[in-house]
Order: structure tokens, then C-alpha cells, then sequence
């Protein structure tokens, strides 16, 4: 398994209880797919440079998880075929530098 870093983008215009389905339907996604969340960050609202659909700003999460190679690809599809997901991104996170003793 990889480590990935994601990053969600959920509509602005949902209530603090529908954006927590939200997130908690992300995480069903990803462990439907095998993955597994190691660290999860609710940045909140932010505003964009230019607008998305008609939406100037958004609710941004950033969680770290690992999940399969070959999953990546339906994770992202199912993620961004939500309706209250405006953006969603996978990165494959850096390798962490060793430290010498």
C-alpha cells in the first residue's frame, strides 16, 4: 500500500451536519476501495481565485491515507461523481527523509 495525500472540496453552501456526511461518505469511498485513513484535517471555508460552478468559496479536508495502487483510479472517479464534492485531488505523499542518528 502507498501513502496518498487528499484533498477535498465540498460545497460551501451545506450545513455543518451535511458536510460531516459528506466527509464521513468520502471515508466509506475509500475503505470501500481498501484504504484506510491515517490522519484527517477540516481546514474550513476558503475562498477561490476564480469560481467553481457557481460557487466562490469552499470547504477544504485534507486527509492523509493509504490505499492500493490500483484503486486510486475508481477512488477518485466515486469521489468525484458526489454531488457535494466540487474538487477532489490525490497526490502520492513524498517519502519521509531518514535522519541520521
Amino acid at each position: 500500500m502507498n501513502t496518498y495525500e487528499l484533498m477535498l472540496i465540498i460545497n460551501p453552501q451545506l450545513t455543518d451536519t451535511e458536510i460531516g456526511e459528506a466527509v464521513e461518505k468520502a471515508k466509506k469511498t475509500l475503505t470501500d476501495e481498501k484504504g484506510e485513513v491515517l490522519a484527517e484535517d477540516r481546514i474550513g471555508r476558503k475562498k477561490f481565485s476564480h469560481s467553481v460552478g457557481k460557487n466562490r468559496d469552499g470547504y477544504y479536508v485534507y486527509m492523509k491515507v493509504k490505499a492500493l495502487p490500483e484503486s486510486v483510479r475508481p477512488l477518485l472517479h466515486n469521489l468525484k461523481l458526489q454531488e457535494t464534492v466540487l474538487r477532489a485531488m490525490l497526490m502520492k505523499a513524498a517519502a519521509e527523509p531518514v535522519k541520521k542518528a
